[in-house]
């Protein structure tokens, strides 16, 4: 392998754990509470791994947040806030966490990487969201997860939009990502559901162990769902719903949604077909959480993402 085929990246030392950043999504918030109790499934030689339930307040009332959502409020704005008697509970949780794991686009300070450990309602499997299309770190540790999960699949969906990025809580770190597994209804905890995510923790840190013992890991390449538009459920004039997630697509996150396939079917039964130009790829289809944000399901279409090969620099 040529040189120019190989990036020297520097060790990863300090990985953070959150659990809890939308306290009703309980796998993320059981699972952490057991590693801050023994944390020796999550210990790995030279790695500080930090357990860390994001929204205590939000897991302590078993809802997804108690003022505004914590996993959009980690832009400059909301970190640079002034804080008042009136500032959102989230926005000060925000800054608090960027204070210990942060501060947010610093070099050298901020946390490695952290796990985001979420649960959705809709069928969507064990997923990671990857932040950025160029970094070829991230990509690789995708790349290793999923097949370390084989023969069962695991999607990776890429949040990079111009208007649809949202600021996350794990973007304070170096490399973010985001871990995604469902379908498990909020406020309940599976143990199928806990079980895909305990595994996709442990291949992510035994990737991060492997690659700052020396390992090289050589050029790949893995496909990706990439977020491109949002869609609402239909409403009336008054704003209130009027159709609900065709059976067709009911379910089926990841799967193919074609021009004139059904997409929405009314109170009176009638079906709205879906009418775009080409083949999309939904999820998060009906959402639970989602329906206060407008949203009915994401389409995204499937594109190839490439990354160099990765060792780490130890001189």
């Amino acid at each position: 392998m040529t040189p120019c085929q190989v990036a020297r990246e520097v060790p990863v030392r300090r990985i953070a754990l959150f659990g809890g950043t939308h306290g009703n999504e309980l796998s993320g918030v059981f699972l952490v509470k057991h590693w801050q109790e023994d944390g020796t499934e999550i210990q790995r030689p030279g790695l500080e791994v930090k357990p860390f339930i994001a929204n205590p307040r939000a897991v302590d009332r078993c809802c997804r947040y108690i003022d505004c959502d914590l996993n959009r409020v980690f832009d400059a704005e909301h970190l640079g806030m002034k804080i008042t008697a009136d500032t959102p509970y989230e926005v000060k949780r925000a800054q608090e966490i960027n204070s210990m794991f942060g501060p947010r686009g610093s070099c050298g300070e901020a946390y490695d990487l952290i796990f985001d450990l979420h649960n959705t309602t809709a069928n969507m499997g064990s997923t990671l969201i990857l932040e950025t299309s160029r970094d070829n770190f991230t990509i690789q540790l995708c790349r290793y997860i999923k097949d370390a999960l084989a023969p069962e699949t695991c999607a990776v969906f890429l949040i990079e939009h111009p208007n649809l990025k949202y600021a996350t809580t794990r973007s304070i770190a170096k490399y973010p990502i985001g871990v995604e597994v469902g379908p498990q209804p909020q406020g309940v905890l599976r143990a199928d559901i806990l079980d895909k995510m305990r595994k996709i923790v442990k291949h992510g840190l035994d990737f991060i162990h492997m690659f700052n013992a020396g390992t090289e890991f050589p050029p790949c390449t893995i496909e990706v769902y990439k977020i491109m538009e949002k869609v609402d459920y239909p409403r009336n004039k008054n704003n209130e719903i009027t159709a609900v997630v065709h059976p067709h697509l009911q379910d089926h996150d990841w799967q193919p949604l074609s021009p004139g396939d059904p997409m929405f079917l009314t109170f009176e039964g009638k079906t709205i077909p879906f009418e775009g130009n080409s083949v999309v790829y939904p999820t998060f289809v009906n959402e639970a959480a989602y329906y206060e944000k407008n949203q009915a399901f994401v389409k995204t279409v499937k594109q190839k993402l490439s990354a160099k090969g990765i060792r780490a620099s130890l001189s």
